[in-house]
């Protein structure tokens, strides 16, 4: 499960209703993206992405990245009806990597 953007879910109805690549949309954006390397921030081990089409292109600048988040698991879902939203991260249950 990943949890995708609130600006990509402005109803919040659990769904993607639109993508973008613009800096402050807390949105999530389209496209593919290349891993790059892992560090230590807010959310704990985390890992940096590039953004490999016009869809992405932004996603250095805008820092996106693969976070782990308490919003992103079952849990939520079986309170809430849907996961949590991220800023435009793709935020992943939390875990624990070596």
């Amino acid at each position: 499960m990943v949890a995708h953007g609130r600006g990509s879910d402005p109803g919040r109805t659990g769904w993607l209703g639109r993508f973008s690549n613009e800096p402050h949309s807390n949105a999530t954006s389209a496209g593919a993206y290349r891993t790059g390397d892992f560090y230590v921030g807010a959310h704990g081990r985390s890992m940096r992405l590039d953004g490999l089409d016009p869809t992405n292109s932004n996603a250095p600048s805008r820092a996106i990245v693969v976070h782990g988040a308490w919003y992103a698991n079952e849990r939520v879902i079986s309170q809430s009806g849907v996961l949590g939203r991220s800023e435009g991260f793709f935020a992943v249950a939390n875990f624990h990597a070596s």
